[in-house]
């Protein structure tokens, strides 16, 4: 391609930042993963893959390992705050297709991150006896985006300590979940549900959304000394610890409850189950657990956003669409995006917002992967995991779109229209600025 940047320029701009170990990185990929997909949406995967959850999980994991070869690459390669925001530029060049993929791929993380505060409100509330008003509900959640923006006005040194401390705790209270509970459960009485491939195809779509926080360490691979070697050592750990943890908790999960019993508990599934397997203290630890992740992965992905919208602001070659007047700086973009996530979260239920976040990312991921093909030669990467990775991204997206148009139409127009406007705003955006950049 003719258009495409100096990756000079980027390696200059991955010496400007050094401030994240690979521990940090990697804890900061953890908790973008480990968040209110887990402890909010197993009730919703239940309804369609039954007690084979954890095969659910599994599958999932394998889906996103190709994704995370695509991104590893690309990360190592062209090193930068913007993470996938400049891959596209890289992969498709500084036109329309590139800065509506940015602008569109904003959208999703901010689709993500109101999710991940619908789940801290919920397991709020459900700590708190469940007595909370729906208002109050949506307040507790406006309350924690706000904590979180904060958060990252420290720097990307402090967020991944945050991420550190807040994961670490979250990690052990699981594992020490996962242990206890298969070993209380009654393997014996235990009686597999009936199933079948669309509906573990579906509940693997809906919690692909746990698996997408590994784009957000991308963002990072500025602020690492050594990219080429940390960025995808991180990546890979993270999806790998958080893969067991998993598959774990679910396994212990479906030993103990059924899936009417699932759909019942809903978005506190977990908390419940901890109260069955330690009694109240088991509940306490475990909603705790839910409130740090939740919130760990709200912080991660408002990083990622946040550090995406200022790429696309400082960058000529990235969108304008929203840039030069509106994401000029770095605690603008980090405002703006903060005010958009609670606007999300007052909109949309949970449920809804968890489909939303899952198609999206599905979509981004597939859309990126396959630019990845087209600078191939610059970054080493082997030809067939990016083609899995394509094939694997739209097969799920497919399955879980025309679930959602089924269930929840409303959704899953407002993401056509965000992905549609988004390239839309994007070309009307260059049409402008080429109008006004023209000599009188």
């Amino acid at each position: 391609m003719t258009d495409q940047l100096n990756p000079s320029l980027l390696k200059k701009e991955s010496n400007n930042s050094k401030g994240i170990s690979l521990f940090s990185a990697t804890a900061l990929g953890i908790g973008g993963m480990m968040g209110a997909g887990l402890f909010s949406l197993l009730g919703t995967a239940s309804a369609h893959a039954g007690s084979y959850i954890p095969i659910a999980f599994l599958l999932g994991a394998i889906a996103a390992s190709f994704s995370v070869y695509s991104y590893a690459k690309l990360g190592a390669t062209f090193p930068s705050s913007g993470g996938a925001a400049t891959f596209t530029v890289m992969s498709y060049g500084p036109g329309v297709i590139s800065g509506g993929l940015n602008i569109f791929q904003y959208i999703a993380y901010l689709i993500a991150a109101a999710l991940y505060a619908a789940g801290f409100s919920e397991y709020a509330n459900t700590l708190l006896g469940g007595y909370l008003s729906l208002l109050e509900i949506k307040i507790v959640g406006v309350i924690i985006i706000i904590l979180c923006a904060g958060i990252n006005l420290l720097g990307t040194d402090i967020v991944g300590k945050a991420e550190t401390l807040a994961i670490g705790f979250v990690t052990l209270a699981l594992l020490l979940f996962s242990v206890e509970g298969i070993h209380v459960a009654d393997v014996g009485a235990f009686k597999a549900t009936d199933w079948s491939i669309n509906g573990i195809a579906i509940a693997t779509g809906i919690l692909y959304i746990n698996y997408q926080g590994f784009g957000v360490v991308t963002n990072s691979s500025n602020a690492m000394q050594a990219p080429h070697k940390e960025l995808p050592l991180a990546m890979f750990s993270a999806l790998i610890l958080v893969t067991i943890a998993y598959l774990l908790v679910s396994t212990a999960v479906v030993l103990l409850l059924t899936p009417a019993q699932m759909a019942l508990y809903s978005g506190h599934v977990l908390g419940d189950v901890a109260q069955i397997v330690a009694g109240k203290m088991g509940f306490v630890v475990i909603g705790a657990s839910a409130l740090l992740a939740c919130a760990a992965a709200l912080n991660a992905t408002i990083f990622a956003a946040s550090n995406i919208a200022a790429d696309m602001a400082s960058k000529i070659t990235v969108s304008k669409a929203l840039g030069s007047e509106v994401l000029n700086t770095e605690f603008r973009a980090l405002t703006i995006s903060a005010l958009l996530v609670i606007a999300l979260a007052l909109a949309f239920p949970l449920d809804v917002v968890g489909k939303m976040a899952s198609l999206a990312f599905l979509l981004v991921y597939a859309a990126i992967t396959f630019g990845h093909i087209r600078v191939r030669k610059q970054t080493g990467a082997k030809l067939w995991p990016l083609w899995m990775a394509i094939i694997i991204n739209l097969s799920l997206f497919t399955t879980l779109l025309l679930n959602v148009i089924e269930s929840a139409p409303g959704s899953a127009i407002a993401l056509g229209l965000a992905l549609v406007g988004s390239f839309a705003l994007e070309a009307t955006a260059r049409k402008y600025l080429r109008t006004k950049l023209k000599p009188h």
